[in-house]
């Protein structure tokens, strides 16, 4: 089977240093924990935004986890929406506590606990996979009815992707480079696959609508950590751990085994996976070759190309095309 350039997960972000905070940002903060910020380390290297991300240690011994943007990112309004979202969780799900915000300089900062943890995914192992399969069971039994009340559903998440491919097809939109030569055949099908949207992916479980390798932490007692709650929508209980299974499968799990095993997709009709998995193909194919977003940084396109490979690759064996060589 080809291969997609590969994307380093752990090396993805650009983020400023704490030097670089504006002072009343950092006073703000200070008061808000009620103590002095006594260190601060290098901020983490993952995810695709600029906004400052690091594990900083308190004069009264804590260690926490800051993160903060300036309006106008993105992350401005992703961090705030984080702070709304996960002190109504159920405990049941491992999501580091909020512990307090702070606004300063046009800036905004969320402050969590911090967890010692790495990045499941980098490659999947057999154990990490088992670990967040649980997690993901757990999780979407808790968000069983929405624990947050009204919330988007999640077909409106991916409204605007279901016509990619028919776009490509009309000639309104580039055909992306850089993925399968088989591509451009297969765009009816997926097409018409993402016909079922509105259809396949409604339900009443609150879902993560994000969930990425490097949104899960896996700690050193083999506790799942899940991160990065700012997309809630309400959909299938499955939503989380289906979009999980491409990118594990290219790395060598047998997903197509634990499907069929799995109590979160009994019963699912094989289509209604398949759609997802469409949809997002359809989004990361979309805005391939355009300028990341403000604040977020080129690799956000690489994992794009990464991501629209990889689940193009699982479809391409759930739905049997024989002339794909995969």
């Amino acid at each position: 089977m080809s291969r997609a350039p590969d994307v380093d997960y752990s090396a993805t972000s650009a983020r400023p240093g704490w030097d670089t905070l504006p002072a009343a940002l950092q006073e703000s903060l200070a008061d808000a924990l009620g103590t002095r910020i006594t260190a601060v380390s290098t901020p983490v290297t993952s995810g695709f935004t600029g906004g400052f991300a690091a594990r900083a240690e308190l004069a009264d011994g804590r260690h926490v986890f800051i993160k903060a943007a300036p309006e106008g990112q993105h992350a401005y309004q992703a961090y705030q929406r984080e702070a709304e979202v996960v002190p109504q969780l159920p405990p049941i799900i491992q999501a580091p506590a909020i512990i307090t915000t702070a606004a300063g300089g046009q800036w905004f900062a969320v402050v969590s606990e911090w967890v010692e943890g790495r990045m499941p995914g980098a490659p999947w192992t057999v154990g990490d996979f088992e670990l967040v399969t649980a997690a993901c069971e757990r999780t979407a039994a808790a968000m069983r009815p929405s624990p947050l009340g009204e919330l988007d559903p999640f077909a409106v998440l991916v409204e605007d992707d279901v016509v990619v491919p028919a776009r490509i097809l009309a000639g309104e939109l580039e055909m992306p480079s850089g993925l399968q030569a088989w591509v451009p055949g297969i765009l009816p099908e997926l097409s018409e696959l993402l016909q079922l949207v509105p259809e396949a992916l409604v339900g009443d479980t609150a879902t993560h609508s994000d969930l990425r390798p490097d949104n899960l932490l896996i700690d050193g007692k083999g506790v799942c950590w899940t991160l990065d709650w700012n997309w809630l929508t309400l959909g299938p209980r499955w939503v989380d751990w289906v979009g999980l299974l491409p990118g594990a499968q290219y790395q060598g799990i047998d997903t197509f085994a634990a499907l069929a095993r799995s109590p979160l997709t009994a019963g699912v009709p094989d289509d209604h996976l398949d759609c997802l998995i469409a949809a997002i193909a359809a989004y990361m194919m979309k805005n391939l070759h355009a300028p990341p977003p403000p604040g977020c940084t080129p690799a956000l396109r690489e994992h794009q190309r990464l991501s629209a490979w990889t689940f193009l690759d699982w479809l391409a064996v759930r739905r049997r095309w024989h002339t794909v060589d995969v």
